[in-house]
C-alpha cells in the first residue's frame, strides 16, 4: 500500500512559466516546500552579495580602453562601503582629490561637452559588471551617428545617482546620464538602472532627471534601452529640460503600431 502523502494539483502552475515572480509555489501542510524555502534563500543571499561586491574599475576600465574610450576613475566622499551603505548622503559628492582632477581635465576642454557618461557601482556592482558593456556599444554607436560629443567615461566608486550631477557640472557636460547598480531583487540582483539630467548642477532632485530601469537580458533589452534615452537626449535638447516635465513618449516599433500604420505589418494583422 503506498502511504505517500500525494501532491495536491496546482492549478496556477503554468502561470510560473510566465513571470519569475514568486507565484505557485505549493505548500507542504501549512509551510513552503522545501524547495521553494532553499530558493528564495539562494535570491536573498545572491541579493546581499551584489550589495557587498567590490567595483571592479580596474577591469571595467581596461575593457573601455581597448574599445578606444578615454576613462577617468574618481571616487564618492564616502571612504568605504560601510559607510557608503550607512551615509548615502556621502555618496552624492565627490571627494576633494576627484573635484579637482575634474577640474583639470576641464581645463584642456574649455568648450564643454554635450554628454558625461558616468558609472558608478550603487547597490548592485554585478550590474554595473555585466551591463555596461553591452549597453554602450548600443548607446554609443547611435550617439555618434547624432554627433554628441561625449566626454571620458567617469567611474565612481561608492557613488550614488546625484553624484553625477556634479560630475557633469565640473566637466562643463550639458547633460549626463548615469549608469547604476539597483537596489537588487530577489529575482533581480543584477538590474542597471539610467539616470538621465539636463543641464545638471549640484543640488538638483529626483524630480530634474529622468530613469529607464531594469536594463538586463531578462529585463529592458541593451537596444530599447539606448533607443529610450536617445530620445529623452533629443527631446531635453529641444525644450532644455529633464525630469517630470519631459515624458519618455519614444515610439516602440512592433507588429501592433506597423500593422495600425499600415507599414509592414504581420499579413495576419493586416486588413483582410
Amino acid at each position: 500500500m503506498d502511504r505517500q502523502t500525494p501532491t495536491p494539483e496546482n492549478p496556477w502552475l503554468a502561470l510560473r512559466n510566465l513571470t519569475p515572480a514568486r507565484i505557485a509555489l505549493g505548500r507542504t501542510g501549512t509551510s513552503l516546500p522545501t524547495g521553494a524555502q532553499l530558493d528564495f534563500q539562494f535570491a536573498h543571499a545572491q541579493a546581499r552579495d551584489a550589495v557587498h561586491l567590490p567595483f571592479d574599475h580596474a577591469g571595467l576600465r581596461e575593457q573601455l580602453n581597448a574599445r578606444g574610450r578615454e576613462t577617468l576613475l574618481v571616487h564618492s566622499a564616502a571612504s568605504d562601503r560601510h559607510q557608503y551603505l550607512q551615509r548615502p548622503d556621502l555618496g552624492r559628492r565627490l571627494d576633494e582629490d576627484s573635484v579637482q582632477r575634474l577640474r583639470e581635465h576641464a581645463q584642456t576642454n574649455p568648450g564643454g561637452v554635450d554628454l558625461a557618461i558616468v558609472v558608478a557601482d550603487g547597490l548592485s556592482a554585478l550590474a554595473v559588471h555585466r551591463h555596461t558593456l553591452p549597453f554602450l556599444a548600443r548607446f554609443e554607436e547611435q550617439a555618434a551617428a547624432d554627433g554628441w560629443r561625449c566626454a571620458p567615461v567617469v567611474l565612481v566608486e561608492q557613488g550614488r545617482v546625484a553624484v553625477a550631477d556634479e560630475v557633469g557640472e565640473l566637466l562643463g557636460a550639458r547633460m549626463t546620464v548615469m549608469l547604476i547598480g539597483e537596489r537588487p531583487g530577489l529575482s533581480s540582483p543584477d538590474s542597471l538602472g539610467l539616470y538621465f539630467t539636463y543641464a545638471p548642477k549640484v543640488g538638483l532632485t529626483d524630480a530634474y532627471r529622468n530613469c529607464i530601469s531594469n536594463v538586463r537580458l531578462e529585463g529592458l533589452s541593451y537596444g530599447m534601452a539606448a533607443h529610450r534615452l536617445l530620445y529623452l537626449m533629443r527631446e531635453a535638447c529641444r525644450r532644455q529640460l529633464s525630469g517630470v516635465n519631459l515624458k519618455d513618449e519614444a515610439e516602440v516599433h512592433s507588429i501592433e503600431s506597423e500593422a495600425a500604420s499600415g507599414k509592414n505589418g504581420n499579413f495576419l494583422l493586416g486588413e483582410r
